[in-house]
């Protein structure tokens, strides 16, 4: 025999017994499968609905720290060229010079923006944002 009738016959040993320990205990009315019945469900709402609600309470999430990063580029290299790269070596990107750097939020792109020096520190000043929505469908 295989795993799954071994598996049957062991629930239906385990049913009878139960309804053996019933009878005994004097509980005639058993519940059978036919007297079983659905339980009733909430209705769930939208979860894109969840986030636009402005009623929604945010204080609980406003101290949890999160990981800024600015991506200026991409590529891919073959180990063999990697292990000879050293000091002055230039590596090619996947961005033509000026095209706007990604931020990431916990490595999900929100925004776009254009590298700025301030008081000797480099920033970037945010050019375009990518929309709440546009981030929920990413992440799905």
């Amino acid at each position: 025999m295989n795993d799954t009738t071994d598996e049957n016959e062991q629930s239906a040993d385990v049913a009878d017994d139960w309804a053996a320990a019933m009878e005994e205990s004097g509980d005639a009315a058993a519940v059978t499968d036919s007297d079983a019945q659905a339980a009733p469900m909430p209705q769930l709402e939208d979860d894109a609905e969840a986030v636009t609600n402005e009623d929604a309470n945010i204080d609980v999430i406003l101290d949890i720290p999160v990981t800024i990063a600015m991506e200026i580029g991409r590529t891919t290299i073959n180990i063999r060229n990697l292990l000879q790269l050293n000091q002055g070596s230039v590596v090619e990107l996947d961005r033509l010079a000026g095209e706007p750097m990604d931020v990431m939020v916990n490595g999900t792109l929100i925004a776009h923006g254009e590298v700025v020096v301030v008081n000797d520190k480099f920033g970037i000043r945010l050019t375009d944002v990518v929309s709440a929505a546009e981030r929920l469908k990413k992440l799905k």
